[in-house]
């Protein structure tokens, strides 16, 4: 979500990484097929395992291949695993924590050179994270509990506090984002087990769930000219859900049953 804002809103490149090549290969088709591009404006696919070291290393030798810089490093891989706390594999755990975080803070770090190369104060380059409002509320529980994606995104929000604090001298400013529900592959059986679109929107404060043009406004205000001075911010995207979950307003109802 978002990526194709970068383009239309004037990247020269934009890089797709994915595990599944025909992931990368699909996305860059569409995005290459975009109206309004800048001459010259393309899509890059470039597949790699960032859950794993050599995959981050990979990564960067290939996009290594084609710039000697990158401005903007958008940090949005993720995982989860759905289980109940008594039977809660440590492998899942492991699996979630790796991909979430070890390989966010891997992927900040491999590329930092080509993030330094053109970096300066009056024009920092940007780091964007995508978090979760699960890592700042209580996450999914019960059958289907979401222990290691929660502690995972509260994890990847603190470090992305830390990297802001130690790549700012060098002209990089790190934010993340921290969406609500948003109809997704990896969201979607979670909504339904949680009563479905029509139930999440009207607990929403809002009255509607995320859609993609939400995370792409943000993305491209956090790597604009407006947002040079924002770092280590979490943004929420959720409509203003996770304040709403169990406000004294709900609490007093539930008191009169």
């Amino acid at each position: 979500m978002g990526v194709y804002r970068f383009l239309q809103a004037g990247a020269a490149k934009v890089y797709i990484t994915s595990r599944k090549a025909k992931a990368c290969e699909d996305a860059v088709k569409a995005l290459n097929a975009l109206p309004n591009l800048q001459p010259g404006a393309k899509a890059i696919s470039v597949p790699a395992d960032s859950a794993k070291f050599e995959g981050v290393e990979h990564l960067v030798k290939e996009v290594s291949k084609t710039t000697d810089h990158v401005d903007i490093l958008f940090a949005n891989a993720g995982a989860t695993w759905g289980e109940s706390f008594d039977t809660h594999p440590d492998s899942a755990f492991a699996k979630v924590m790796d991909l979430n975080v070890k390989s966010v803070f891997n992927t900040v770090r491999l590329f930092a050179p080509l993030l330094q190369k053109r970096a300066s104060i009056e024009d920092p380059s940007r780091v964007i994270i995508t978090a979760s409002v699960a890592g700042i509320g209580v996450g999914t529980l019960g059958k289907q509990a979401t222990f290691g994606y929660s502690t995972s995104k509260a994890a990847v929000i603190h470090l992305s506090k830390n990297l802001a604090v130690e790549l700012g001298p060098r002209g990089i400013l790190v934010n993340a984002i921290a969406p609500g529900f948003f109809p997704s592959k990896m969201a979607n059986g979670l909504m339904e087990m949680s009563g479905g679109v029509k139930v999440l929107s009207a607990r929403n404060p809002s009255r509607r769930l995320g859609q993609p043009e939400d995370i792409a406004g943000t993305v491209v205000f956090l790597s604009s000219r407006a947002a040079g001075h924002i770092n280590g911010a979490v943004i929420t995207i959720d409509g203003g859900e996770v304040l709403g979950r169990g406000g004294m307003a709900e609490m007093k109802e539930e008191a009169k049953l």
